[in-house]
């Protein structure tokens, strides 16, 4: 993986995207390896939405037949990609708490009996083609639990101690890694994915830890998974930063740095509260275009980084986005649709759920019904992304034109295609800031506020956590 740029790349990678009049765009393809080019895209990949589906916890009953009751609401939330957390059996021995890890796979080719049998699968994705949607299951690659069926079949196939035990990794104490280094494991995962593509009919995966499977692995398997899948193959989300991944294997990936700026800038405005000792960086709005700027860099020209205020994740491990992000949760979740990139929502988001699901026993599902504010703001988003080709992922996209302000924490920009342009602004942070602006200001005439439908206009002070989008009529 090439190292991020040294702060003295970054300024110069900046001043060149800064105008004399103030504005800056991302980083031009010149600047970028150009020899490091990514996979195709797939058309209805560029305005899509990718939801995650955490199974065990969306409904009471916990069981595909429930879970494809819950499709209706999503088509009606506007979600494209629906990305389901592990569906295998889950391993018994060392077993987390009284239901274990979706992640300590038993079998990779059955489906967890709690959620159902395979034919019950296979008709949740035809329904959910039927539909209109995509359908990613989370594939664990890495490891597999520590009573898998190849525990026994194939013990060649885990990385052993200087005594020959089998190993796990940091404090995941249920699963046992698997070793790359033997063809036969490498055979084995593809057989194994590739049952899925062709027998299920499932369109991709959210592979986890990718970034800990050798990527000439991912290089390999992803033509073989294309070939099985036909068109415009597979779609494939790395949980990883890692730009090497989407160059060959991968359409998308974890944008994870930025998930950690957004909590350091809601830190700096005493915004966080998950962890009282917890220490942040003070950071303010005008790093996002630090980070843009190395990622432009970085990654392939065409490829995605999948932008988030939760997933499950964080929702268990790291704070929901109301401790993490205060009053700004609503703000960043504006950026995670108009920044470059695909906006995630986690199961429980769309209704403002403010509490942290358990994962390792059943927990209570949220309240669909009534459909609150949370709901119609997620709903607005989607129409949004769906609407709006400024807003298209990877090169598609229009390119960021960045106004500068007085304050920091005033965050604005533009992006515009085929004549038709979006405009944020944000204020990230603490108290209400002016608006003003020290160089060119977003010309707003004859756009609307996209919330409201009333005529574009830049106010000259913004509420902390107030964000406004405006658009073309």
């Amino acid at each position: 993986m090439k190292k991020f740029l040294t702060f003295s790349a970054v300024a110069t990678l900046m001043a060149s995207m800064f105008s004399c009049s103030g504005n800056a765009s991302q980083a031009p393809a010149e600047e970028r390896d150009s020899t490091f080019t990514s996979l195709a895209q797939p058309d209805w990949s560029r305005n899509a939405v990718i939801y995650e589906i955490n199974w065990r916890q969306m409904t009471p009953e916990g069981n595909i037949a429930a879970m494809q009751n819950q499709l209706p609401r999503l088509k009606d939330l506007g979600v494209d990609i629906l990305w389901i957390m592990p569906v295998h059996p889950i391993s018994e021995l060392n077993r987390k708490g009284e239901l274990g890890s979706y992640y300590a796979a038993k079998d990779y080719k059955d489906v967890n009996p709690d959620l159902g049998t395979r034919e019950e699968f296979k008709a949740f994705v035809d329904e959910a083609h039927k539909q209109g949607f995509k359908v990613i299951i989370d594939w664990v690659p890495n490891h597999t639990g520590c009573d898998a069926v190849w525990v026994s079949e194939h013990p060649e196939y885990y990385v052993k101690d200087s005594v020959g035990n089998m190993v796990g990794q940091y404090d995941w104490t249920d699963v046992y890694k698997l070793d790359y280094s033997q063809q036969g494991t490498r055979d084995a995962m593809a057989d194994a994915m590739m049952f899925w593509v062709k027998d299920m009919n499932i369109d991709g995966f959210r592979c986890d830890v990718a970034m800990e499977v050798p990527t000439d692995f991912w290089d390999a398997v992803r033509p073989q998974l294309d070939s099985v899948k036909g068109g415009e193959g597979v779609f494939m989300l790395a949980e990883a930063s890692k730009p090497e991944l989407q160059k060959n294997g991968f359409n998308m990936g974890y944008n994870w740095p930025m998930k950690d700026l957004f909590s350091e800038i809601a830190a700096t405005s005493g915004q966080y509260t998950f962890k009282a000792d917890a220490k942040f960086p003070i950071k303010t709005a005008l790093a996002i275009d630090s980070l843009l700027a190395v990622q432009a860099k970085e990654y392939p020209r065409d490829t995605y980084l999948m932008n988030m205020t939760s997933n499950h994740d964080l929702n268990s491990w790291e704070g929901t986005e109301f401790e993490r992000l205060g009053n700004l949760h609503k703000a960043f979740a504006v950026l995670s649709y108009t920044l470059p990139g695909m906006p995630l929502i986690y199961t429980g988001q769309e209704t403002g759920m403010n509490r942290a699901f358990e994962f390792f026993v059943k927990d209570k599902a949220p309240e669909w019904e009534p459909r609150n504010e949370y709901f119609t703001f997620y709903q607005q988003l989607n129409n949004l992304k769906h609407t709006q080709p400024a807003l298209q992922a990877g090169e598609k996209g229009g390119e960021m034109v960045r106004y500068a302000t007085s304050e920091p924490d005033i965050y604005v920009f533009s992006r515009t295609v085929d004549g038709k342009t979006v405009t944020v602004l944000t204020n990230l942070g603490a108290l209400p800031q002016a608006v003003q602006f020290t160089g060119d200001a977003p010309q707003v005439d004859g756009m609307v506020n996209f919330f409201t439908n009333e005529a574009a206009v830049i106010p000259a002070e913004m509420a902390a956590g107030e964000y406004l989008v405006f658009i073309n009529k």
